[in-house]
């Protein structure tokens, strides 16, 4: 007969801290917004947004215009003219297709047609625009730069008139928000930032108020953020920053360490892989509010922005709450079956560090070296989710030759499909490999083969086999931070304090979260992506060696 006390299952907790997880993970979903966010024009908009969305009705001139303009492009003889031919004729034969099996495709089909044929009216006064753009880019004389810049709106706005055949005009007006590389990512950055600061609040709370409601309330705090963010959705970047940002963020912090503290209460025989258990919703749920938000769901497409930060705030707040129900602490001297504790600070393998409270823990140089080595690395690849579809889109065209809707689709599959799945499996994998490898050993490596893929990347990203590659081995690497940073900060300061600890620890998430997305951002409004690109792989080596040097400090004496 066994002495311990009947608790529930402990993989329950597993899956609560799943679901919790899975609406977290939204933040990770923000690039699928920024490229409506950006739009700036008709053109734009209508690249960013299906036919169907903006109401556009497909007429049999659309097909003949459209395959007209196809004969042209084969015609030219250029490379870039074939791919784009041999991409319309590859459409026309989706659409016969689904027309002789009469399937639901035929309307989807016939939209992109009829977009296609939006974009063949715009495509002429956007070439325009464009020389005109670079022509006040070049030009020195601070007069002369702002005139072409009225030049070049006033050439955009004969774009309006040219959609009002199809019906659009207010529509797309409506959509036109106008944001840029770097408003978008401050959204991101102060999101994270939120997040961060948020979360060492939650970790002093816990104590007092238990797992359970501060997972509830971080649920309603993170549902409020995107509710109020899509009711003021495009109207000014500070909003857009207060709502999403500051509010969104603040509710992931509330709710986020929850799961890992409980977690590692009920697995002390398996910190690694439940870490990567406790968080690997996160990940995946980048993957699915992405796909939604798009290709799954079409929710952007069909019912707009503002709407769609509406119904997920409603859906974040809903997960959160189901699986804030048990996140409950087992009884205190509760400890698995058949397992054994080693002695804190003995060496072994298992054994936690000293057990070191806050304060005593902010005085040790070792915190400072995890706290360095996650920033870079975690800043590595926030700085990738922010720009995974604006810089591949832009290399993809000049390096494969790729459409603008071409580059738009295989940058959104490599952050929604490649990216984030990895991201998933990485927080699994590297939290399992950290049990049997040790946890500076595991945050060395990942390290040290994320700074050499961030290198590599300036390489990949305008080929889509290797885009994809690349996307697959930085989101695995990614997510094995959020695995082995919460086990390394109970390996180094013990477990008793991990929910007060770690929240400190994950304050580099929240700098890094700033520093480097805003600073691949701004590199990309200065046409530099690659060099945002080759500092964060410097960084990352650099964060590898500091943890290299990291030993478990000795306790404070009494």
């Amino acid at each position: 007969m066994s002495d311990q006390p009947k608790v529930m299952n402990r993989w329950v907790v597993v899956i609560g801290a799943v679901l919790i997880q899975l609406a977290l993970g939204a933040i990770y979903a923000w690039s699928v917004f920024t490229p409506g966010l950006k739009a700036t024009d008709a053109q734009g908009v209508a690249q960013v947004y299906s036919a169907k969305f903006m109401g556009l009705k497909f007429k049999p001139e659309h097909e003949t215009k459209v395959k007209a303009f196809q004969k042209t492009l084969e015609s030219a003889g250029t490379e870039a003219g074939k791919k784009k031919a041999d991409g319309l004729e590859q459409l026309f034969a989706k659409l016969d297709a689904a027309r002789s099996a009469k399937t639901p495709a035929v309307e989807a089909l016939e939209g992109q047609v009829a977009k296609e044929a939006l974009l063949l009216d715009l495509a002429p006064l956007a070439k325009q625009i464009a020389a005109i753009k670079k022509q006040a880019k070049d030009e020195k004389d601070a007069a002369k730069k702002d005139e072409l810049k009225k030049q070049a709106v006033a050439e955009a706005e004969k774009m309006w008139p040219i959609t009002d055949g199809y019906g659009v005009t207010a529509r797309l007006k409506e959509l036109k928000y106008g944001f840029n590389n770097e408003d978008t990512q401050w959204v991101f950055g102060v999101g994270l930032a939120a997040f961060a600061v948020v979360m060492v609040l939650a970790g002093r709370l816990m104590p007092k108020t238990g797992p359970m409601p501060l997972a509830l309330l971080g649920g309603l705090v993170l549902g409020a953020g995107y509710v109020l963010g899509g009711l003021v959705a495009g109207k000014s970047v500070a909003m857009m920053i207060i709502f999403i940002g500051a509010i969104g963020g603040a509710g992931i912090g509330l709710g986020y360490v929850v799961p890992i503290a409980v977690g590692m209460r009920w697995f002390p025989d398996k910190k690694g892989l439940v870490s990567g258990l406790a968080v690997a919703g996160f990940g995946f749920g980048a993957m699915g509010w992405v796909k939604f938000a798009g290709a799954w769901g079409n929710l952007i497409a069909n019912m707009g922005i503002p709407m769609v930060f509406i119904i997920y705030g409603v859906a974040f707040a809903v997960l959160v709450i189901l699986g804030g129900l048990v996140m409950k602490y087992p009884p205190e001297g509760w400890k698995p079956a058949g397992w054994t504790p080693p002695e804190p600070g003995s060496g072994k393998k298992g054994a936690a560090g000293a057990d070191l409270k806050s304060g005593q823990m902010l005085g040790k140089p070792q915190f400072y070296m995890i706290f360095l080595t996650f920033l870079f690395s975690a800043g590595a690849g926030l700085m990738t989710i922010g720009l995974m579809k604006a810089y591949p889109k832009q290399a993809l065209a000049e390096v494969s030759n790729l459409s603008a809707f071409q580059a738009s689709a295989v940058a959104g599959t490599a952050m929604a499909v490649f990216f984030s799945l990895a991201n998933g499996i990485g927080r699994i994998a590297w939290g399992a490999m950290s049990d049997k490898l040790g946890r500076k050993m595991s945050v060395v490596v990942m390290c040290v083969t994320q700074g050499i893929l961030m290198f590599a990347f300036t390489k990949m990203a305008g080929t889509p086999w290797m885009l994809y590659l690349g996307a697959t081995i930085i989101g695995f690497n990614f997510g094995g931070n959020f695995a082995l940073f919460p086990a390394i900060t109970a390996d180094t300061f013990g477990t008793k304090h991990i929910g007060q600890n770690y929240p400190w620890v994950f304050l580099s998430y929240g700098v890094g979260g700033i520093l480097m997305p805003v600073m691949g951002g701004k590199l990309g409004d200065m046409g530099n992506f690659p060099l945002a690109f080759t500092i964060a792989a410097v960084l990352c080596v650099v964060g590898g060696v500091l943890t290299g040097l990291v030993r478990p400090p000795q306790a404070d004496a009494a």
